[in-house]
């Protein structure tokens, strides 16, 4: 290694001494050792020689950051040429990996990763069309093979993320570090320009190339420290760190240098190699496409881009000069042929060859100064005297070369001097000299070349556009200057960079916005093109956190600033002409508390209510001044004009997610302002999801909204369309209002039994009244009926979860009203229709337009009695859910209650643990006698025998159900057996079925479904299937079908019997062989059975005798060890 002394300042990385840092030691670890004896070494290791003397140091990866602005948008980009299949297949294998790692299955998640990597990466090369895309085989699979690779690197950058790989593996996390840092800028170059030129075309691609490859050389291939590997003590060398510390060797930094230096060339001539000879400008292209990035490459030297190269300063200083001149002559000499003469020749003054010496002077030797002292060569008198002599002769070579008059050449002169003397004496005054005459040369540029065009341009007078432009360009100039003023004087920094802001968001958002009226809707002749709104927006923002890290503007400049500059990215979203400044108002309105309150004391950084209040009007009052760029919005994404319901629904929501960090970050400890929020988005999705009709004197019009509504191309395309009442959405809202206001405590119900009892009554009348208008609007006679039904409903459900004194005496009075609802609703809406129909046909004879209208009567009538059914069976769903919630609240409080009083008693407890476990199991069964014993004492024992009834009339109805909308399913059974989960013990029906037998309902119900259901199947088949009427011929086909399934199902009962018992008791002897014995019936039945229904039974018998034989094995496993 280089002493301290002759190394660099440049070259030294910086090492920071925050714990969070990576660090380097050597001492005690080979990188020859394999994992199982680093594995054995760190294991022997006491922990505080591991944290001192082990090369690696268990903590995360330290480079997120970089990997996911390199990778994440390439991910994008393939989940976008991959489509739907890909997206289906990454999402579907990412949540088996997330399942697998809350299990806490470490290898099972990693795994899960990289096999949903590969499959989607299979998916994607089914589904993609590269070859076709490019039409050509060679650069179709390069293509492939890069899109595999970035997948591979997305698999090894997750890979890092698992702490456990690294404790394991240590080198395996060092040598994948290694792999990313040395292939992500290859693949994130190479995916950044094929994105690029896919949205803008192939005419300047060689430069995006080269643009992403100088990036991201930036962020990988300048030294970094390892994540994964200890710091050298800071004394050491005068803090320098060890090669071997650095992620990337000299190789892979070389091969990182080669990939800047030429493949932005190889690629042009790739892709370019029929013209690179046919004009100066092709060849001109080569030189830029080469030298730039070698410039840009001597530039990193500077931060230890070459530290492969050599080890010693003066030969490295020595490169970066002799290469760096020749690296700018001719890149001077490229930009003269390719840009400057080629589109700013109009402006050149001079004539040839004056021209090109004076074009060349200037721009070569401001780059010589600049490189100067980029490179800190100015800091003697005699090299300050140099620069200050080229700084006048470059600024009075450029003033020349415009046109300046010759007569006040001096002035450029001047400007020059006071310049070099900024730069090299720091003296303010003197750069403010240099401002006043560069903005004098700037005016005179202005109104000699554009003063006197009258052109109309983007909706004002190309005069006034010079004004700005001027006026923004002077106050960029003088900014620099008031950064150096004392601290005093930093509001005029802070004033400078607001009004700089100011304009450039008017100019540009005039440039942008109303070019496209004066060009006619040319799209190809651009006049501001999108890349300069993002590139002046980055440019912007580096500034603004530049001098906010150096203390020179405030947190509310910063505040104002960063909104200003990225508002102007909403133009490239919408075209809107006010879009700049409605998305300023309102990112102004969103982001104090999140920039603003940022100091150091957490007392300071807190809002005040009234702060917190003000600011939530603010964020209400600049949504509505934001309404019509919503309405624009909405309009292109939906292609109509939004309805004022829908418009007020995303206003709402909008308000309430820009309320978000106002409650996280400062008023996270007040329960009320979270439940309002929720209760403002709630509302708001509401109103979009329902869109009700709005009040004249709620709604909005604009002229741009009405004129938006008026276009008759909507008649003309959808045609007049027969919309039905939406006024019922109002009453849904308001139910919904009311449920959320009850469960964010917001309405006390719970304490007040007389706004309880209100409560319920107006719940039921809101849902009874839309479900009536909404789904039953013909049927006029069962409206009150089924509001009757919503309201003893709603009374049932909120007096059952919050009782009172006696409304356990009349709420299974409720219950039994509501089941007697039941039929009566159904029975009634179907007779009063017919007997209308049959009235009228009675009356007027028999027509065929009358029988059509009897048919639709019909139909009608069943989709009602429909209806009527899902609406019953939700309303016993709902309240076989609460009752079952309810007792296993009251049966969790008893157990707990139980356990308290069992864990005073000590002593004897924690000598036997595995018999006071099985005492509790057995004392957790009758648990619930003694829960229905104090249900009793509390007048509330009708609880679970209600449950019971509503359960198996939700069981029924979704039976009947099935048979009316699929014909009798037999695969529905298996989504409707789990809801006579929701039975309980009871001290009448059910009265010895404990918790132990809750899964027996279930099985027995599939058994008995599916048994039935062959038997049906059969009959259908031998009664309607065959060919000989109604009979049966014995010996015939359908005789011998019949017989032969009838024995296959008898077949199939024995392992189902089996089951359903073993699920009843949970008893078994370990040398019963019967539940295997029956899988060879089974499987003869799922074999040779021709029904489907069997061989579902036949299926579901062979899995039944696996589950209990396993389970069994299992308990007697248990009680061995019990033993």
């Amino acid at each position: 290694m280089m002493p301290p002394e002759l190394q660099p300042r440049l070259f030294r990385p910086h090492i920071s001494s925050s714990s969070s840092e990576p660090s380097l030691s050597s001492s005690s670890y080979s990188p020859h050792m394999s994992p199982a004896s680093t594995r054995n070494f760190i294991d022997r290791t006491t922990p505080t020689s591991r944290s001192n003397n082990s090369r690696f140091s268990p903590s995360s990866f330290a480079y997120n950051g970089r990997i996911a602005i390199a990778l994440v948008p390439c991910a994008a980009f393939l989940l976008d040429l991959g489509g739907a299949p890909v997206i289906a297949t990454l999402t579907i294998g990412l949540l088996i990996s997330y399942i697998v790692d809350s299990l806490n299955v470490k290898f099972g998640s990693f795994l899960g990763i990289w096999m949903s990597l590969i499959a989607s990466q299979i998916a994607f090369f089914f589904s993609s069309s590269l070859i076709s895309s490019f039409n050509s085989i060679p650069l179709g699979l390069l293509a492939a093979f890069l899109c595999a690779e970035t997948t591979f690197l997305i698999g090894c950058w997750s890979s890092l993320q698992f702490k456990w790989l690294q404790l394991e593996n240590p080198s395996i996390v060092v040598a994948l570090e290694r792999l990313l840092f040395a292939c992500v800028p290859f693949t994130a170059s190479s995916f950044f320009a094929w994105a690029t030129i896919s949205a803008v075309g192939m005419h300047n691609s060689s430069y995006y190339f080269l643009l992403f490859a100088c990036v991201f050389y930036w962020i990988f291939g300048i030294p970094r420290v390892s994540s994964y590997k200890t710091k050298q003590e800071a004394k050491y060398h005068g803090g320098e760190i060890p090669d071997d510390s650095f992620i990337l060797g000299p190789l892979e930094s070389c091969f990182l240098s080669l990939n800047l230096m030429f493949m932005p060339l190889l690629f042009h001539i790739a892709s370019h190699y029929s013209v690179i000879f046919t004009s100066a400008s092709s060849v001109s292209d080569l030189g830029l496409l080469f030298f730039i990035p070698f410039l840009f490459q001597l530039y990193a030297s500077t931060r230890g881009g070459l530290w492969w190269v050599t080890k010693n300063s003066d030969h490295l200083q020595s490169i970066r000069i002799v290469n760096g001149a020749i690296a700018m002559v001719i890149i001077v000499i490229c930009l003269e042929i390719r840009v400057v003469f080629h589109s700013f020749g109009k402006y050149i003054q001079v004539p040839p060859p004056l021209n090109y010496l004076l074009v060349t002077i200037t721009l070569l030797g401001g780059a010589a100064g600049a490189g100067a002292s980029v490179l800190g060569m100015i800091s003697s008198a005699l090299s300050s005297a140099f620069f200050t002599a080229l700084a006048v002769i470059v600024s009075s070579a450029g003033a020349i070369v415009v046109g300046f008059p010759l007569l006040f050449t001096p002035l450029p002169a001047v400007a020059g001097l006071y310049f070099a003397r900024f730069f090299t004496k720091k003296s303010v005054p003197s750069y403010f000299a240099f401002v006043a005459l560069g903005s004098l040369m700037v005016i005179w540029f202005v109104m000699h070349n554009y003063w006197d065009l009258n052109i109309w341009l983007a909706g004002m007078f190309l005069k006034s556009f010079c004004k700005l432009i001027v006026a923004n360009i002077i106050i960029a100039m003088a900014i620099p200057g008031l950064v150096l003023l004392p601290s005093k004087f930093h509001f005029l920094t802070e004033a400078g960079m607001v009004t700089h802001a100011i304009l450039l968001c008017y100019i540009e958002d005039r440039f942008f916005n109303y070019s496209s009226i004066y060009y006619y809707g040319m799209e190809d002749d651009v006049m501001y093109p999108s890349y300069m709104v993002i590139l002046t927006t980055l440019i912007g923002l580096a500034v603004v956190r530049r001098l906010f890290a150096d203390h020179r503007i405030g947190s509310k400049a910063v505040w104002i600033l960063t909104c200003l500059y990225s508002a102007k990215l909403a133009m490239l979203v919408l075209s809107s002409k006010s879009i700049v400044w409605v998305s300023a108002a309102l990112l102004l309105a969103v982001t104090p508390p999140l920039l603003l309150y940022k100091e150091k004391t957490k007392s300071a950084s807190k809002m005040k209510p009234w702060q917190g209040y003000a600011h939530v009007v603010v964020v209400a009052v600049s949504v509505w001044f934001c309404r019509e760029t919503i309405f624009d919005a909405l309009q292109w994404w939906n292609g109509r004009p939004p309805s004022d319901g829908l418009l007020l629904g995303f206003c709402i929501v909008l308000i309430g997610l820009a309320c978000i960090p106002i409650v996280a970050l400062h008023f996270s400890h007040v329960l009320s302002a979270k439940r309002s929020l929720v209760l403002v988005v709630a509302t708001g999705c509401m109103f979009i999801l329902m869109q009700p009709p709005m009040p004249m004197t709620w709604s909005y019009h604009s002229d741009m909204i009405k004129a938006a509504r008026q276009s008759a191309d909507d008649i003309s395309i959808y045609g007049f369309m027969a919309s039905k009442p939406t006024w019922p959405s109002w009453l849904l809202i308001v139910a919904l209002l009311l449920i959320l206001s009850a469960a964010t405590s917001l309405i006390p119900i719970k304490y007040v039994v007389e706004l309880r009892t209100f409560y319920s009554i107006a719940m039921g009348l809101a849902l009874g009244v839309y479900i009536s208008a909404e789904f039953f609007l013909q049927a006029a006679v069962l409206h009150a009926l089924i509001i009757v039904t919503m309201v003893c409903a709603s009374v049932f459900v909120i007096f059952t979860h919050f009782p009172s004194a006696s409304s356990t005496k009349l709420l299974p009075w409720v219950f039994a009203l509501l089941v007697a609802l039941f039929p009566m609703t159904y029975l009634l809406e179907g007779q009063v229709r017919i007997k209308n129909v049959f009235s009228d046909n009675v009356s007027w004879g028999w027509d065929a337009r009358e029988e059509d209208k009897k048919v639709t009567t019909m139909l009608a009538i069943e989709g009602a009695r429909t209806s009527l059914l899902g609406l019953y069976a939700a309303i016993f769903m709902l309240i076989a859910l609460l009752i079952k919630f309810e007792l296993t609240s009251l049966l969790r409080e008893k157990f707990s209650e139980r356990s308290g009083q069992s864990k005073t008693q000590g002593g004897a407890r924690g000598m036997f643990p595995s018999r006071m476990r099985l005492m509790q199991q057995r004392r957790a069964t009758s648990t619930q006698s003694f829960a229905i014993e104090k249900m009793s004492e509390e007048g509330a024992a009708w609880m679970p025998a209600v449950g019971n009834v509503a359960t198996i009339m939700c069981f029924a109805i979704c039976l009947i159900l099935n048979i009316h909308l699929s014909g009798g399913s037999s695969q529905a059974i298996f989504f409707l057996a789990p809801i006579l989960l929701l039975l309980n013990q009871d001290s009448d029906l059910l009265s010895g079925f404990s918790d132990k037998q809750r899964y027996f309902p279930v099985t027995l119900a599939i058994s008995t479904y599916l048994a039935l259901s062959s038997l049906y199947a059969i009959w259908e088949e031998v009664w309607f299937g065959g060919n000989s009427g109604w009979g049966v011929e014995i010996g015939g086909r359908e005789w011998f079908f019949a017989v032969k399934n009838l024995a296959l199902l008898i077949l199939t009962s024995p392992g189902h019997i089996i089951f359903n018992r073993y699920v009843w008791s949970y008893t078994t002897k370990q040398s019963d062989a019967s539940p295997m014995l029956t899988v060879p019936l089974s499987f003869a039945a799922v074999v040779i059975t021709d029904v489907f229904q069997v061989r579902l039974l036949g299926v579901l018998g062979i899995v039944y005798s696996a589950a209990q034989y396993v389970i069994s094995r299992q308990q007697y496993m248990n009680g061995l060890r019990y033993i």
